[in-house]
């Protein structure tokens, strides 16, 4: 006889809030007639673009090892898919690592570089509202991995940037903003 013990799962933070006071909010604020007209994240879409990776073999594995402690995640090579011979680049190189988060992974991120990843950047004045691309999606540049509290500066080998893409339901901007603000993110004036 087996007996059926689930572990229980903890909903993300964010994600309860969306559900029980965002919603709400951005009903109000757009009018919208039906609640699964809410716009909400669908993925965070994280890469790091890696032009070293031709002269140190090593750069794959440190940024690999980076994104994997900051999102839990194992990403994959990106790799070159024609060569160019002003870059010294042959099809097939590898030139980034990338990752696409979603459901608790994505939500749980976007609550950490909200919370903890973003006040940590000096002289931190907000991030930019202009960067949204027309149907609500937001991108956004960190220019080191350290900003992550899950990156040890004694870890790694190299400060890289990193690029984090926010794609939401919204079909706005001004909807995509609105839905960010709501879950926290520090726009500047």
């Amino acid at each position: 006889m087996t007996t059926d013990t689930a572990v229980p799962t903890i909903e993300p933070r964010l994600r309860v809030k969306h559900r029980d006071e965002l919603s709400a909010q951005m009903m109000r604020d757009f009018n919208y007639d039906n609640p699964m007209q809410v716009p909400t994240l669908t993925k965070i879409a994280v890469n790091i673009g890696l032009g070293e990776a031709l002269d140190n073999a090593n750069a794959v594995d440190s940024a690999t090892k980076d994104l994997m402690s900051i999102t839990g995640q194992r990403p994959y090579i990106r790799r070159a898919r024609q060569a160019i011979s002003n870059f010294k680049l042959r099809e097939g190189n590898p030139i980034g690592v990338a990752l696409t988060l979603r459901g608790v992974r994505m939500w749980e991120f976007y609550d950490r570089l909200v919370t903890a990843a973003l006040p940590r950047v000096r002289d931190f004045r907000g991030v930019s509202p202009n960067a949204f691309d027309g149907h609500g999606n937001y991108s956004l540049g960190l220019t080191e991995q350290l900003i992550f509290p899950e990156v040890s500066f004694d870890n790694i080998d190299r400060v890289r940037g990193l690029q984090v893409n926010i794609v939401t339901t919204a079909p706005t901007d001004e909807e995509g903003k609105r839905l960010l603000e709501l879950l926290g993110m520090p726009f500047s004036r």
